[in-house]
């Protein structure tokens, strides 16, 4: 797996490891308060990369050109600034960028809904 498909599979995995730890120090801590971004970062940052880099390594036409990159760079971003945006809109320090990350992650699910109608799933047979 290279490429596109890599990247987002990596960052999926730092992710996970990343809301792993978090999650260990909330129980650890036994305090819960921020369980919402970590489950966001669970959620939209393991899962949903994970998904989107299957896609791309599975169907490799969809993975080429310039829509792919910008794909990653809007749901990187998406979740960059969701998870952070989560944490201060639960500690009381405002929600601006919790609804950037929200507009930035939607944005990026409708690319993935193009580039899936637009390619379908797997390797392209010839004709």
């Amino acid at each position: 797996m290279k490429g596109i498909a890599f990247a987002f599979f990596a960052t999926a995995t730092l992710a996970v490891t990343l809301g792993m730890g978090w999650g260990i120090q909330m129980s650890a801590s036994g305090d819960h308060s921020l369980s919402a971004a970590h489950a966001h970062l669970n959620l939209v940052g393991w899962t949903t990369m994970a998904l989107f880099g299957i896609y791309y390594a599975m169907t490799p036409q969809a993975a080429r050109g310039t829509l792919p990159k910008v794909h990653y760079a809007i749901a990187l971003a998406g979740l960059v600034a969701m998870v952070p945006g989560i944490v201060m809109a639960v500690t009381g320090q405002g929600e601006a960028l919790a609804k950037i990350g929200s507009v930035l992650t939607i944005l990026s699910i409708l690319i993935f809904l193009f580039s899936v109608l637009r390619h379908g799933f797997g390797a392209s047979q010839p004709a």
